[in-house]
């Protein structure tokens, strides 16, 4: 089973973009994802993205997420 986590693409260089996950911001590849462009959400596991969803899917997932671990979530808010 794998884990992808949303986040939204911030700047792009090659193969290589800044995805924001909630404030947090890390460099990322992005050859797995065709077209992908700066402010667009991606799925990322293990340092790539693995594929681009709306910012609605985004949201739904970051909602799952908030449902499992509720604890954790009282304290970050999602800035998506």
């Amino acid at each position: 089973m794998c884990l992808a986590i949303p986040g939204k693409i911030e700047s792009i260089k090659d193969d290589s973009a800044v995805v924001d996950f909630d404030g947090i911001k890390k460099e990322i590849n992005i050859s797995l994802v065709s077209n992908a462009k700066i402010n667009d959400y991606v799925n990322v596991h293990a340092g790539f993205a693995i594929q681009k969803l709306s910012q609605e899917d985004a949201w739904e997932v970051l909602k799952i997420y908030e449902q499992i671990n509720p604890e954790h979530h009282k304290k970050n808010r999602h800035t998506l």
